[in-house]
């Protein structure tokens, strides 16, 4: 290890704690401003240098980051023609497990945890976190491990199923890696744990400015713009692209990058896809980074009607996988970003049942863990669909419509 804490870093909390200093001064709030200050949750907007970075980087155009090419979000009237599936009984239930799903405690949170034999040892620990150990290092990506993913301690997306470990039972930390900062993936308890222990954060250009919010000292980042890479002991830590898009209140959407992201080490190497949609940039970052021991690749919260360019089918993220290893399959994948939230409208279990049927027709090595189970991907994975004995049985009746409705272009 090239970092570490003695001491444990206390259990996230969901309640609110004061601002810390890190960002410029800014003039006294007037107004509504004044009375009604800028929740925490918020986070912080990009000011000073920061500022200065954002606006030299070549992602930021016109005002606010951009995707490589136009993508569509919801327009008002496909909101509205999603509300009789967000209401309908029957597709609410499935949106959910019938039965806790099974947690595993990590092979790294044992007393006396052995390092992983091979180099490298994987555990999704939910959703789009991943503790990857990596030739001597540990760095956890995306962690949540708050109860929501939301501003708010009342309202939002909660938890289909507890954490599998406590977050200080997986430390010490070399890195942790946060791909963006939407709630799901940048949680606001999980960095304020985080902040009293010498991990070091990287994360893409803007998002810094949250972090220096909730009490990360500035020396401890890694603020990086697309094929910038960072040092941490003996890993590349490196934000590759992706197609999505940013935000954590009103006023600041677009001021803050996205970012795929490359962790090499000198035995390995590995990729973690953040949320994205498909795009002909996977062949490129397989061509200069790869080739990968295994990918985190997202495969849930997707709808093909509603944001068909910023979250990947699972399909998708099949291709995306052998296209990082130039189309010919290689390295073992690793199924994100489903099982823990209702954040679309398929079934809780589709995006496992349509990444394995995915993977066997390209012939992918998927891994399967359950909650919490570490695994290594060069040998023996776990494949064993366990999912299926606390999905909700779909009633009879016609199949889930997929085709896309009418969206507006989000950036160019």
């Amino acid at each position: 290890m090239t970092s570490s804490s003695s001491s444990p870093a206390p259990t996230p909390s969901d309640q609110p704690a004061g601002q810390t200093s890190g960002q410029p001064a800014a003039a006294a709030p007037r107004g509504w401003r004044a009375r009604w200050p800028r929740p925490a949750a918020f986070g912080a907007e990009p000011a000073g240098e920061r500022l200065e970075r954002v606006r030299r980087s070549p992602q930021f155009r016109g005002g606010a980051f951009r995707n490589e090419r136009p993508t569509r979000t919801m327009t008002p009237g496909a909101m509205l023609s999603m509300l009789p599936q967000l209401l309908r009984r029957a597709d609410r239930v499935r949106r959910a497990p019938a039965a806790p799903p099974p947690l595993v405690r990590p092979a790294a949170a044992a007393p006396g945890a052995a390092a992983p034999a091979s180099g490298l040892r994987l555990t999704w620990l939910g959703h789009a976190t991943v503790l990857a150990e990596i030739d001597g290092h540990r760095v956890l990506f995306d962690p949540v491990f708050g109860t929501r993913c939301s501003p708010f301690t009342f309202a939002g997306p909660k938890r289909l199923h507890p954490v599998p470990v406590p977050l200080a039972d997986l430390l010490p930390l070399d890195a942790v890696v946060i791909s963006h900062d939407h709630y799901d993936h940048l949680d606001l308890p999980t960095v304020r744990a985080l902040a009293g222990t010498d991990t070091v954060f990287a994360v893409p250009l803007g998002v810094g400015a949250h972090l220096e919010r909730w009490g990360v000292p500035p020396a401890r980042l890694r603020e990086l713009d697309w094929h910038e890479s960072a040092r941490v002991g003996g890993l590349t830590l490196t934000a590759t692209p992706g197609q999505h898009f940013c935000g954590r209140g009103l006023r600041n959407h677009a001021r803050t990058l996205w970012a795929s992201w490359v962790v090499a080490g000198p035995r390995h190497r590995v990729f973690h896809s953040g949320d994205t949609g498909y795009f002909p940039g996977f062949a490129a970052i397989g061509s200069d980074h790869g080739p990968f021991d295994a990918t985190m690749m997202q495969i849930g919260a997707y709808d093909t009607r509603y944001w068909p360019d910023v979250h990947m089918t699972p399909e998708e993220g099949v291709r995306a996988h052998t296209d990082l290893s130039q189309g010919s399959p290689a390295g073992v994948m690793l199924p994100i970003h489903w099982g823990t939230f209702n954040l679309a409208l398929h079934p809780w279990e589709e995006p496992a049942e349509r990444t394995v049927r995915a993977a066997a027709e390209a012939g992918v090595a998927v891994a399967l863990p359950r909650l919490g189970e570490s695994f290594e991907p060069g040998g023996d994975v776990p494949a064993a669909p366990w999912w299926q004995a606390v999905a909700v049985r779909p009633a009879a009746g016609p199949a889930r419509a997929d085709k896309p409705l009418s969206a507006r272009p989000a950036d160019g």
